[in-house]
């Protein structure tokens, strides 16, 4: 089997198209569709049924899939390992982080990364902190910097460096932003704007209303936590947002309970041979660590 092959391969499966994988990998429908019929010729399977115009995997198609990742991560390491030979700190460096972070955290430290390693490509995603998550397990990211999972997968490796306050916020014009000290249960009696249900933020607000027996009353959510900030300035419902948001637009409330932390840093697989570059980005997010985040973990 070659890579060229299960590239196509993967990127059809996880698409669910040839023509999104097509331009995935820059070539034409034609080429993808020829290399996908070269991979099952030689294991002498079909890889994908296509019905109209759907595409999935077949049994032997999905037999083949985790096989294919780990082939292909193996490849990768493999040629990071013989160019950390050289030394030198330069070629790509696959990152992703949320855009939370991305906005409010990030910006210095690449900045004096690139002024520091200019012969390094970042390949920067921003995505929701689960799915890079999910991206560093499969071995399509190199590092990710985002919100920590209260309980990581054991083949991560989790380094916190900030540690974010969460505020109990609503606009200056709510009807809670006249009250004095609030319990958790009279928050209950109002609507909240707050993380996606699938968030470790979000679950780590369930935790805490869930603890004390109260149902969060959630009437909006997104995943963007400057649009929580929006939502929440012109009066849609109260809500939980780090402390660097609450400045100005927001009111910040008096509410009887513990202060709610969440973790922010980076995480690698423990399996896998990091690139110059990925190192000395590691060292610059350890020289960042603040001492809450080096108690923390």
């Amino acid at each position: 089997m070659d890579t060229q092959s299960l590239q196509a391969f993967l990127a059809v499966a996880d698409s669910g198209s040839f023509s999104r994988a097509a331009e995935q990998l820059h070539l034409t429908q034609p080429a993808v569709s020829k290399r996908i019929a070269v991979l099952e010729g030689q294991i002498d399977a079909r890889l994908f049924d296509r019905i109209g115009r759907r595409v999935s995997l077949t049994e032997a198609g999905r037999v083949l899939l985790p096989r294919a990742r780990q082939i292909l991560v193996m490849v990768d390491d493999s040629r990071r390992a013989l160019g950390n030979l050289e030394g030198s700190v330069a070629g790509s460096l696959t990152l992703a982080t949320s855009h939370h972070i991305g906005l409010h955290r990030l910006p210095p430290l690449l900045q004096a990364y690139t002024r520091e390693h200019p012969e390094v490509r970042l390949d920067l995603h921003f995505l929701d902190s689960e799915q890079a998550y999910q991206g560093v397990l499969d071995g399509e990211l190199e590092i990710a910097v985002v919100t920590l999972a209260p309980h990581p997968d054991p083949q991560l490796r989790v380094v916190p460096v900030w540690v974010d306050r969460l505020c109990f916020v609503c606009g200056h014009d709510h009807p809670l932003a006249g009250h004095g000290r609030l319990a958790l249960q009279e928050l209950c009696a109002f609507d909240a704007v707050l993380p996606g249900p699938l968030t470790f933020t979000r679950g780590l607000i369930e935790s805490r209303f869930a603890s004390a027996g109260l149902d969060l009353p959630v009437a909006l959510s997104t995943n963007y936590l400057e649009t929580l900030k929006m939502m929440t300035a012109i009066g849609l419902g109260w809500s939980l947002l780090p402390e660097r948001l609450v400045a100005g637009d927001l009111h910040e409330l008096d509410v009887d309970h513990p202060p709610i932390h969440r973790p922010l840093g980076y995480l690698v697989h423990r399996s896998r041979t990091l690139s110059n570059p990925a190192r000395a980005m590691l060292a610059q997010l350890d020289a960042a660590r603040e001492p809450a985040a080096r108690e923390w973990g």
